[in-house]
C-alpha cells in the first residue's frame, strides 16, 4: 500500500511540475485578454474585452471545446455558441466574432487587392540571352543572379 501512495505521489509531483512549467511558458489563460467583437447598429464594429470566460459564459451558450486549432495555445478553449472563436488576434488577446463580423472580415480580405508579381521586360529577356551567349562563346557559363544560401547539413559519407 506504501508503494502504491508513493507512486501516486510521485505522479501528483510530476502533473504539478508539468502545471507549474505550463503556466511558465504562458500558455495558461491567465494572462490572456478575450475580445468578443461584434456589429453596432450603425454597421461598425464593436468590441468588448473580457478578463474571464465566466463573463462570455452568461451571454453565450458553451457548445465544446477548442481541439483542433493549430495555435496551440488556443487548444482547450471554449467554443460558444453564435460566436466564431477562438481566433488569435496577438499574443495576449484571444479573440471570437459574431457570424456578421467574421463574413464582413473575410469579405474585406478577400476584395483586397494583391501586389502583381512583375515580369521581365523583352529587354531584359534579351540582354540576359546576350550575356548568356557571350559567355558561352568565352567557355565560361556565368553564375545565376540569385543568392544561393549555405547548405543546412552536411551530406552522410560512407566510409
Amino acid at each position: 500500500m506504501d508503494s502504491v501512495s508513493k507512486e501516486s505521489n510521485s505522479l501528483k509531483d510530476q502533473w504539478d511540475a508539468g502545471l507549474e512549467a505550463i503556466s511558465i511558458s504562458g500558455l495558461i489563460m491567465s494572462d490572456k485578454i478575450i475580445r468578443v467583437v461584434s456589429l453596432a447598429s450603425d454597421g461598425s464594429t464593436r468590441s468588448r474585452d473580457f478578463e474571464c470566460f465566466d463573463e462570455i459564459s452568461k451571454a453565450h451558450e458553451q457548445v465544446g471545446i477548442d481541439d483542433c486549432s493549430t495555435d496551440l495555445t488556443l487548444r482547450g478553449m471554449p467554443v460558444f455558441r453564435g460566436l466564431i472563436g477562438p481566433i488569435p488576434e496577438s499574443r495576449t488577446i484571444v479573440r471570437y466574432e459574431t457570424p456578421d463580423v467574421f463574413e464582413m472580415m473575410t469579405k474585406e480580405w478577400a476584395a483586397k487587392k494583391r501586389k502583381r508579381r512583375r515580369r521581365r521586360t523583352a529587354e531584359e529577356i534579351a540582354r540576359d540571352n546576350a550575356a548568356l551567349a557571350a559567355a558561352e562563346a568565352k567557355g565560361s557559363v556565368p553564375m545565376p543572379n540569385i543568392s544561393i544560401g549555405a547548405p543546412t547539413a552536411t551530406p552522410n559519407t560512407v566510409v
